[in-house]
Formats: structure tokens, sequence, C-alpha cells
């Protein structure tokens, strides 16, 4: 009875902030019901190892008990914060607070489904009436010569895959997300103009500027790239998170980076401040153009739905930039590949910059066999998973036809066509990469 109690009080007492917080902070409502819900999490994983807990020395008991609840403690402290002045938050803390919480959740989140799996294992023994008899005839696991039930088992297994997912997601965000990888890619295109021959062209993709918490790792990035000496440079959208402020910390670094023929650019999903709130559509497009005149002072071309010609004498290379074009519901359909493409019809090779690779999926392999070669970014590889040379595999893959690395049109017929995914400098949601590095791609083009 006293525990029913406890939980229609707690119940009752998130229902009440809910209606203060839906009064009060009316944007941040929707925040809400993602809280509880961890709280709820939280709770149900603590009644598991509170016995545990219990076994301890006072001292070692006090400190395990705070420790279990620092996650969600920082993360209200955080939300409050955000919510009261979003400005007093400077960005390396809210990087690494929020990075924390999210690692912490991320680890407590394999307990919890192994949790509910065991439960279930319970419940079902119990409707059966078999409790007893399940225990006694179960496939049990002998340590120390002691039986071990296989819902102890899970409940073991969950806890000990939690502290090695905290452990490596921890790793990945002090280490990992600052191991910048350089890959290489040599194309072969046979139509491809002598005077072009061995171009140079490096890539770099969803850099998310405000997902750093140093400028220092920048400044390495921006040395690797001066070190290959390319021709060109291409940046494949995301420049920012949510404004273009996040960026002006890093003009100073950014507007190092040289190419023989120039630094072209196009606009991710992320660029255009739609995961923001802003008090005007003025304020909106005032944010919009601040992004341009910063591409332009660091000497950057954004191609937005056009091209730039390249013309030697024995032929021509169009760079051809389309604004962001997702196929999913979630991401904007700016992009305008008829108009952007307008004028490149002579041009020996195409080159599209498409933030979004199932632009290529949709549209480009489909319709536009003639572009040569589509450089998209986005996924970042989803910053996780297993990338060797003989294994791929990333949680991206289930989402993403084409998720990172190179590809091939096995459609196109008259001549090969090819789509490469970056896999990303920066970081989103997540601050670090596990087995997904950050990459800069040097590709160079032969005939």
């Amino acid at each position: 009875m006293k525990k029913l109690l406890k939980i229609l009080g707690v119940i009752l007492f998130l229902f009440v902030a809910y209606l203060v917080v839906l009064q009060v902070y009316p944007k941040n409502a929707g925040r809400f019901p993602f809280l509880a819900i961890l709280f709820f999490g939280d709770v149900y994983l603590y009644a598991s190892v509170k016995t545990w807990i219990k076994g301890r020395k006072r001292f070692y008991r006090n400190i395990l008990r705070i420790s279990y609840w620092i996650p969600l403690a920082l993360l209200v402290l955080a939300v409050l914060v955000t919510m009261l002045d979003p400005g007093s938050i400077n960005d390396q803390l809210r990087i690494y607070l929020f990075g924390f919480v999210f690692i912490a959740y991320a680890a407590k989140l394999l307990p919890i489904i192994f949790l509910l799996f065991a439960d279930f294992i319970n419940g079902v023994r119990y409707v059966n009436h078999k409790v007893k008899k399940s225990a006694e005839k179960s496939g049990s696991i002998t340590a120390k010569g002691e039986k071990m039930t296989r819902s102890r088992f899970l409940q073991k297994a969950g806890l000990v895959s939690g502290g090695l997912m905290f452990g490596g997601l921890l790793t990945g965000m002090l280490k990992w997300v600052y191991d910048f990888k350089i890959r290489r890619e040599t194309i072969r295109l046979h139509h491809l103009p002598v005077s072009f021959n061995g171009l140079k062209i490096v890539q770099i993709s969803d850099i998310h500027l405000g997902s750093w918490a140093a400028t220092h790792p920048l400044e390495e990035v921006v040395t690797l790239i001066n070190r290959l000496q390319p021709d060109l440079i291409f940046f494949t959208g995301d420049l920012v998170n949510y404004k273009t402020e996040e960026a002006y910390r890093f003009e100073n670094i950014l507007n190092k980076l040289h190419a023989r023929s120039g630094i072209f650019a196009t606009l991710g999903n992320h660029d255009y401040g739609d995961y923001t709130r802003w008090p005007s559509q003025t304020a909106k497009m005032k944010n919009l153009t601040d992004l341009y005149d910063f591409f332009g002072r660091m000497g950057w071309k954004v191609l937005n739905n056009e091209n730039h010609l390249i013309t030697h004498s024995d032929g021509q290379l169009a760079i051809i930039g389309v604004e962001n074009w997702g196929a999913y519901s979630r991401f904007p359909k700016y992009g305008d590949i008829e108009k952007a493409a307008a004028g490149t019809g002579e041009a020996s090779v195409k080159l599209l910059l498409s933030h979004d690779p199932t632009h290529w999926d949709v549209i480009i392999s489909k319709k536009y066999t003639d572009i040569d070669i589509t450089f998209a970014g986005h996924t970042h590889g989803f910053q996780f998973g297993i990338d060797t040379r003989r294994v791929r595999w990333s949680p991206a893959q289930w989402v993403y036809k084409h998720w990172a690395g190179l590809y091939q049109n096995p459609a196109a017929t008259e001549k090969l066509q090819y789509l490469y995914v970056n896999r990303g400098l920066g970081t989103i949601g997540y601050p670090g990469r596990v087995g997904i590095l950050p990459e800069i791609t040097l590709f160079e083009l032969t005939s």
C-alpha cells in the first residue's frame, strides 16, 4: 500500500510540474514527457540494483547512490538553466554536460532492456504458476558451484554490458571524437580531359561547429588538409547545429584553408536554422543571411542550386551544388537539380555536391546519370559502428541504403556513376565517435 501511495504521489507531482511548465514555459513543455520517461527508467533500474548497493559499506553505499542519480540531476539542472537563461552555459560546459548525460543514459538503456526481458520471463512463469518448477528445471548457469537462474543471469549481463557501453562512449567523447582519419580514393573517369588528370579534391562534411568543445582540434584539421595541397575543396553541408553564431569563434581557423582552384560549399539541413525557435521569420532569414556572409568572408563559394565551370583547352569540369534535399519527410527539400545543372550540358565531367545521399538514391541515380560523382554526407555513419576492411556495420545502414564510403550505380550503362558518402568531421547529439572516425577524404581523378 505504501509503495502504491508513493507511486501515485510521484505521478501527481510530475503532472503538477508539467502543468506549471506548460503555463510558464510553454515552448519547453515538449521536453517534460521525455524527462518523465527517463525518471521512470531510472527508478525501474534502481529497483534492481539497490539490493546490491545495500550490501556495500556505508561510505561506498552513499557514493553509489549519489553516483546513480547524478545524471538525472544534471539533466534536470541543465534543462532548467537553458529554460531560464539559455546563454548562461558556455559551449564547452554544455557539450560535456549533455555528453555525459547522454552516455549515462545510453549505458543504462542496455540493463533496462535486459531487465525487461528478465521480468517478462518471470511474468510468464508466474502466470503459468510454475515459478518454482521453472527455477529448478530451467537451463541454469553455474558459477562457483551455485545455480544462477536465467533471469538473474540477464540482470547481471545487463549491468556488465551497460558498464562496457559507458566506458566505450566515454572514450569516444574524450578521445576518438578528434581521431581524424584521412581516407584516399582514386576514381577513374575514362572521359576525363587530360588537363584534369590527377586532379586532387578534398571533401569535408558535417562540421557541426556548435559541437566542438575546443578550437585546437579544428586547427589540426586545417593543417592536415593544407598538407594535402588540394586543387579543390568541397564542403557538403551542416556547418552549424542550430545558429550561424556557433561558427564565429572558428572563422580565423577555417579561413586558412586553401585550394588552388577554390573552395565550394553547399548547405545541409542544419544550416537553415530549422531546428531552433526564432522570435520571427525575419530573425530566421537574417540567420541564413549571416551564414552566407560568413562563407563569403572565408572565400568559400556556396552553390545554391547553381554551378561553377572550370574551363581548360581540352574540356570543362562542372561543379554543381544543390540545396538540401532529403527523401525523408523530416528533412527539407530545397534542392532543385534541374536549375542547378542548367548550362552544364557540354561539360566533360560533372561533379555534384548534395548533402543528403537519399537525393542520389531517389533522383540522381535514376534521372541524372550524366553526373559522374555525387559528394554527400549527412549520415555521420551514426558515429557508432565497426568500420574496417572486412567488417562494415553501423545502425546507419538500417536507415540509409548508402551510409558511408564509395558506391557505384549498377543501373548506369553508358558510363560509371559514383556516390561518395563522407562520414563527417563533427558530431550531433552524442559528442563523440565509436568505431566511425571523423573523416577527411582525398580524391584523385584519373583518366
